[in-house]
């Protein structure tokens, strides 16, 4: 993609003691050199002549909706991204021509000639391609890592990287926010689908593949210019494996136990030549890690020897106790590079130059850091002799890779290798004359099969086969083919309907795409029964069954796995249905094992370990092993309505439920009393919800006439992060919420479950406290039984 190191440099024979031609004023790489100095002579010569606003300049990231070309050139940041539902000129299905010519207009305007002296230095563009360069119309969808992680296929996912890396180069883009190398301990967690495994050593071989696929291995002579890009290593550390698995919670425990599994897949990724480490949203024992010195300098670059940049996550660095979003130098003394500051990075920009200028900030360390994203653009040959526009690049503008039938290939080996077999009573392989008929939705969805970070950040159902995944094969369409190949024929009917009886059924159903907070669940039950309907239906009528179960995590499925024949974890494939098929007709082997512990009993735990698992990390059958699971149990407490009562819903309190506001009554739930204002939003339909205004120590109390009985479930959204002390207070006890609510807003409608676990006694009602003015919307407050044991959310 890139190719050379360095411009013409002025003074640089007094660094080196070398010769070489001079550009005046021109981007650094315009011209060819006799020879090279050090990275290091040249890195600090270009410091020697930048100016403090272009050095800081090299530290923001933007994302590309929130700056213009004239911004670039204005400000020349060292670097941007594309948001996950970010797109040239806001398009985010714009075809793969414009993100090259984005990607040139903005190199050129960052590479504008300066006056003085001063180095013009080309920016670099960084884009989350998960699973293969997904923000394009028409690439290759890979399976995602919790699928890859079932292959234990390093040469595979080298492969899979270096395929990414070629239709990435093609449209301009020079850096990849991949490999996830989370060990996600808690499935509950919306990014589990990320994560290779629970088992670090799992993950660490996988991820440093990958790495080396994407960048090139260390001794290839290419590394990191042509098709390849820049790698990242996410998110350091711990990302995995906060309570209730919370994105973006916290992380509690020993220091040194925590590192044993958290920070295991580092040192692999480093080993492997990861250019860049991004750095996690979660705190570690409270502290947020873009403020932690003690992990992102002491252990990442003291421990484990790290020499790259650090680049931050969205907007992370503003939830460092004390920082704002535009205010942060706590984020860059702790050991952060690039601060990733989607759309506030004037203000950002501004406010970092001041902190060097009255010395908050030292030069030494503001040196450092941009020294840092020099050395990868040294490395990458953005900046080189023969550094150049995205479109003039050797692959730049070619766009055959995209969805390439080559690159297709390696997909369907992926999914093929990715299935999981985990029952098969004699089913499988499907006999080759079989009649066949395909059933449920998730089928013929290859939005539905590919998940999230799919062409929008959170995915979704509503993306098309032929108009969004031009190329792609559905596991309708994958099945279709193989049962023509082999002589057999198949029927796809989305609800199961029939009219001449099928030899065998097979029942594709799951998950609904997600990505990280939006995948969140209270518990691992699967509680849409689409699949379960359909496997009943073919059993009731004795006609043999194989369950294709798509997921970014297990899941309790005892009811499904009961009534299948044969159940296959799918996982989340992408775009190459046709490996299902492969694996269905026997054509490939069944080789996928279990990466994570698939939940046995329905209490909302997560299982991490072979105590209490139904199968185990590691788990899979072959084609020719027969086996059944026995009856399992399918009762399931969060699956049976047990007593409940609304006490707000439908835009109406119960007659025996009282609202007041710091003591004094709130008829309807609505007006004003004691510091609490209220006023009627909409929801689903017109003023079914509430927006609650807190006075800086108002209480919001709901209360019960009698003594009711279960947990608190209250349905809630908060705008921005409260600014001040939030407590619940409930059956006489007090618990301190700041942290849960911090985490929650911005995200939308969530539910708040209060249960004896946090609040013993659970008493008739049920109190909110603000210490500082804060905004709260509620849809709605009930009480219900919940299952023995089961946790407090939020």
């Amino acid at each position: 993609m890139r190719v050379g190191l360095l411009t013409a440099i002025a003074g640089a024979s007094l660094v080196c003691g070398c010769t070489q031609a001079r550009v005046e004023n021109g981007p650094v790489g315009a011209a060819a050199v006799s020879s090279q100095p050090s990275e290091d002579a040249q890195i600090a010569d270009l410091l020697a002549r930048m100016s403090l606003e272009r050095k800081v300049a090299q530290l923001i990231q933007p994302q590309i909706n929130s700056f213009t070309t004239d911004d670039m050139e204005r400000y020349r940041f060292g670097s941007y991204l594309n948001g996950g539902n970010g797109g040239p000129g806001g398009d985010e299905f714009a075809p793969a021509a414009q993100w090259l010519a984005l990607a040139d207009a903005m190199y050129l305007a960052s590479s504008k000639p300066l006056p003085g002296g001063e180095p013009a230095i080309p920016t670099m563009w960084g884009t989350d391609a998960v699973h293969g360069h997904t923000n394009i119309v028409g690439a290759t969808v890979f399976p995602h890592n919790i699928g890859l992680g079932a292959t234990r296929d390093a040469d595979l996912l080298r492969r899979i990287g270096a395929a990414t890396a070629a239709e990435i180069a093609a449209t301009g883009i020079d850096w990849n926010f991949s490999p996830t190398v989370a060990v996600a301990r808690d499935d509950r967690w919306g990014r589990t689908y990320e994560s290779y495994s629970e088992d670090p050593d799992i993950v660490a071989p996988l991820g440093a593949a990958l790495v080396e696929g994407l960048q090139g291995t260390k001794d290839d002579p290419r590394r990191l210019h042509g098709a390849r890009v820049i790698a990242t290593a996410k998110h350091f550390f711990a990302d995995g494996g906060t309570t209730q698995g919370v994105d973006q919670g916290d992380v509690n425990g020993d220091i040194e136990a925590l590192k044993a599994i958290h920070a295991r897949p580092y040192p692999a990724a480093i080993a492997a030549g990861v250019e860049s480490i991004m750095a996690s949203f979660n705190s570690i024992n409270g502290v947020k890690m873009h403020g932690n010195r003690d992990l992102l300098t002491g252990v990442l670059r003291g421990e484990m020897g790290f020499t790259g940049l650090v680049v931050g996550d969205w907007n992370a660095h503003g939830q460092i106790d004390g920082c704002t979003v535009d205010d942060c130098p706590q984020a860059l003394l702790a050991g952060l590079d690039i601060y990733m500051v989607p759309d506030d990075w004037k203000a950002l920009h501004a406010n970092l130059v001041r902190q060097v200028q009255d010395g908050s900030i030292p030069m030494a360390r503001l040196d450092e850091a941009v020294g840092r994203v020099l050395r990868v653009k040294l490395r990458a040959g953005i900046i080189g002799p023969d550094s150049r526009k995205p479109s003039a690049r050797a692959v730049g503008g070619k766009f055959a890779p995209l969805g390439s039938p080559e690159h297709r290939a390696i997909a369907r080996e992926a999914v093929a290798k990715s299935q999981v077999l985990l029952k098969n009573d004699g089913v499988l392989p499907l006999a080759k004359s079989a009649k066949v008929l395909v059933a449920g939705s998730a089928a013929d969805s290859v939005a539905q099969a590919a998940g999230g970070w799919t062409l929008t950040w959170q995915g979704g159902l509503e993306l098309d086969n032929a108009t969004y995944f031009p190329g792609a094969t559905s596991i309708r369409a994958g099945i279709e083919a193989a049962a023509r190949e082999a002589g057999g024929s198949a029927i796809y009917s989305a609800d199961g309907s029939y009219t001449a009886r099928p030899d065998v059924a097979i029942v594709v159903f799951g998950e609904k795409p997600y990505a990280e907070f939006e995948g969140d669940r209270k518990t691992l039950v699967f509680s849409d029964e689409e699949g379960l309907k359909l496997l009943r239906k073919f059993d009731a009528a004795g006609i043999p069954t194989v369950a294709v179960f798509l997921s970014g995590r297990p899941m309790w499925m005892n009811r499904e796995i009961n009534a299948a024949d044969a159940f296959v974890a799918a996982w989340l494939p992408g775009s190459e249905g046709a490996g299902v098929a492969d694996v269905l007709y026997g054509k490939r082997p069944a080789t996928g094992k279990l990466g994570f512990s698939w939940p046995a009993q329905c209490d909302g735990k997560p299982v991490n370990g072979p105590e209490g698992a139904l199968y185990p990390v590691g788990y899979g059958l072959s084609l020719d092993a027969k086996a059944t699971a026995g009856k399992l149990d399918e009762k399931c407490g969060y699956l049976v309505a047990g007593p409940s009562s609304d006490w707000f819903a439908g835009g109406k309190v119960a007659s025996d439920v009282s609202v007041t506001g710091g003591g004094q009554p709130l008829p309807s739930f609505r007006g004003s009393a004691g510091g609490v204002a209220v006023r009627g939003i909409d929801y689903k339909r017109q003023e079914d919800a509430r927006e609650i205004v807190f006075g800086p120590g108002a209480t919001l109390s709901f209360s019960q006439s009698e003594k009711g009985t279960g947990a608190y479930r209250i349905l809630y959204q908060l705008p921005a992060q409260p600014a001040g002390k939030v407590t619940l207070t409930v059956g006489g006890n007090t618990v301190d919420i700041t942290r849960q609510l911090a985490l929650s807003a911005g995200k939308g409608w969530r539910e708040m479950i209060v249960t004896e676990a946090c609040a013993p006694g659970l008493g008739k009602g049920i109190a909110i406290t603000s210490a500082a003015p804060m905004t709260m919307q509620i849809a709605s407050v009930a009480r219900a039984v919940m299952p023995a044991g089961a946790d407090c959310s939020f």
